[in-house]
């Protein structure tokens, strides 16, 4: 028998531990999109002077001394992840690919002036197909006034892969960040909610009708709006311009593309306070409901949890409920609560709900 003086079983050990450790896998999943980001900001920080906001906004903001500050938003859209090609026209894609990105400077509360796209495409497509995808990408510039500057192209063993840079200006004294809220200032949201999801909901349906019997068509038509919401939305820098024009700067504010429950509890997080929003006071379309209903789904569910509406949820200050309470399409939804335990969902019924972010997830297995 072997008697190991306790310095040696004491390194074997902590070669053990340290193989464990090397060996070990984590699933993405196991983190999230936004655990990842956190993570990955972890291990960074800002050297340049000229780095007013890095990783953890919808957007970076760059101060190089001007009498604007810089805006930059990044996306990248992967096919059969973010879109799927059997009912996206690749026009459509285009378009929205330029609005994500547009939709991110928005909530910033700047101005968009410039885009770079980088495309990787496999030899499924053809000229007149990246053709197509440009033209959406022209449409989107000309409705926004934004200029395409730069970009890049590869090839791709599979698929489709498209990644826009957007950048915005916007004055020291409109700057919008995610955090900037108060005790008690009134939760805005603007349009309506969950008409995105339906549309996604009757597209995939369809889908799965045509691959069971092709002489089949697709039946869109009473679903026109929500299809809509879907495959062509639109960032609502019209809202932008319009609290411009109504003295208005929001105090914090993000944009609804992954569910609004998850931006709601964004901005609890970042603004380090709970926040109470009511059910009756979330903005659907009477379309949107009764699709909700017809596939056997909660239309407040879809309105939490549906993603990728592209409305802006922002924060006022109760001075500015005047100046926007006849605006047809700004809705109250809900108040910051300092010194409240969680993020809540007040019901018809008076019950208090905690919000759960349960719409788009990112790395599933």
């Amino acid at each position: 028998m072997v008697c190991w003086p306790s310095f040696a079983r004491k390194r074997i050990n902590m070669a053990k531990e340290k193989d464990q450790n090397q060996n070990k896998r984590t699933e993405l999943q196991e983190l999230g999109e936004f655990g990842l980001i956190d993570r990955i900001a972890g291990q960074f920080t800002d050297r340049q002077p000229d780095t007013r906001v890095g990783i953890g906004d919808d957007a970076a903001v760059l101060d190089t001394g001007g009498d604007k500050l810089t805006v930059i938003s990044s996306d990248l859209l992967t096919e059969g992840i973010h879109f799927d090609l059997s009912y996206f026209p690749v026009k459509h894609l285009g378009y929205k690919a330029v609005v994500v990105n547009v939709s991110d400077i928005a909530a910033m509360n700047a101005i968009p002036a410039h885009i770079t796209v980088n495309l990787a495409v496999s030899n499924r497509f053809s000229l007149e197909a990246i053709d197509e995808f440009y033209a959406g990408v022209r449409a989107a510039c000309d409705e926004y006034n934004i200029d395409l500057i730069g970009g890049d192209t590869s090839s791709s063993a599979a698929g489709l892969f498209i990644s826009v840079t957007a950048v915005g200006y916007v004055e020291e004294d409109k700057l919008t960040l995610r955090s900037g809220a108060s005790d008690k200032e009134i939760i805005c949201v603007t349009g309506d909610l969950g008409g995105a999801y339906m549309g996604l909901q009757v597209l995939a349906r369809e889908k799965q009708v045509y691959m069971a019997n092709p002489d089949m068509q697709p039946k869109l038509d009473k679903y026109e709006y929500m299809v809509g919401r879907q495959l062509k939305p639109e960032a609502r820098m019209d809202i932008v311009h319009e609290l411009r024009d109504l003295g208005v700067v929001p105090t914090a504010m993000i944009d609804v593309s992954d569910g609004l429950a998850s931006e709601l509890l964004h901005l609890s997080k970042h603004n380090k306070m709970a926040l109470r929003v009511y059910e009756e006071n979330l903005p659907i379309d009477n379309q949107t409901y009764e699709a909700a209903v017809e596939f056997n789904l909660d239309p407040v569910t879809c309105v939490l949890n549906g993603g990728e509406d592209y409305e802006l949820l922002f924060t006022v200050r109760q001075a500015d409920y005047d100046k926007l309470k006849k605006h047809a399409d700004i809705h109250f939804i809900g108040h910051m609560a300092k010194g409240d335990d969680r993020p809540g969902l007040v019901t018809k019924n008076n019950t208090l709900v905690p919000l759960q972010a349960q719409g788009w997830t990112h790395f599933k297995s």
